[in-house]
């Protein structure tokens, strides 16, 4: 099934518009944030050129998100991280096993297809009725991107120095939809990690740089 990340200007314009199609969503975060004692979503000037638009950012498989939360997983626990064809049971036990660590983690504990991503740097995924209910845990840009930095090395990326991200879907796909394939397989035993981290890795540092929030579709 095919997943789609999109990134959401946190503007003005949008936020502050009486048809703001998000403005539902806006206020489930903000109650969340606020529970939590942290700040509302931010919610920044629009600039012309820079702020971005609401537009795909990345699109992967849904398995192969799967395949890059087993890795990450295995690696901090300190387990080794081999390369396999299929996910199995031994994902599903890993999620049993290692439950508080993938309910602390913004990479695992997130819905697929709904939820969201707030440029906002906060510990762990927050959690709360209202949330489950419509969309998942809201999860921090930050903290994604630091658990992506940590699980680059075992699957071959310096995160320091990533290779170039794969094009964004030309437009939305549907949930039963295959996913595009990559454009181009590396030969990696990671390839599918890889692409799907490129993806996310884009998506993060672009909603930093922008101000956007991450959208699940």
């Amino acid at each position: 099934m095919a997943c789609d990340l999109w990134l959401v200007p946190l503007v003005d314009v949008l936020c502050h518009s009486p048809d703001n199609p998000f403005a539902e969503e806006i206020a489930r975060y903000d109650k969340a944030l606020n529970d939590a004692g942290l700040p509302p979503v931010p919610v920044y000037s629009y600039m012309p050129g820079l702020s971005g638009d609401v537009a795909p950012v990345a699109g992967f498989d849904y398995d192969a998100l799967h395949f890059l939360r087993r890795a990450y997983l295995l690696h901090i626990q300190g387990l080794a991280v081999a390369p396999v064809d299929e996910l199995g049971g031994d994902y599903e036990q890993l999620l049993e096993m290692f439950e508080t660590t993938a309910q602390q983690s913004h990479l695992v504990w997130h819905y697929d297809h709904a939820g969201a991503y707030v440029p906002l740097d906060f510990a762990h995924p927050l959690v709360n009725d209202e949330l489950l209910d419509a969309g998942g845990p809201l999860g921090s840009a930050h903290g994604l991107l630091r658990e992506l930095d940590f699980v680059a090395p075992v699957i071959g990326i310096d995160p320091r120095n990533p290779p170039p991200a794969p094009a964004p879907p030309a437009g939305p796909t549907e949930l039963e939809e295959p996913a595009a394939p990559p454009a181009h397989h590396d030969g990696s035993p990671f390839a599918r990690e890889r692409h799907v981290w490129l993806g996310l890795h884009a998506a993060a540092t672009r909603a930093l740089g922008q101000g956007s929030m991450i959208v699940f579709s």
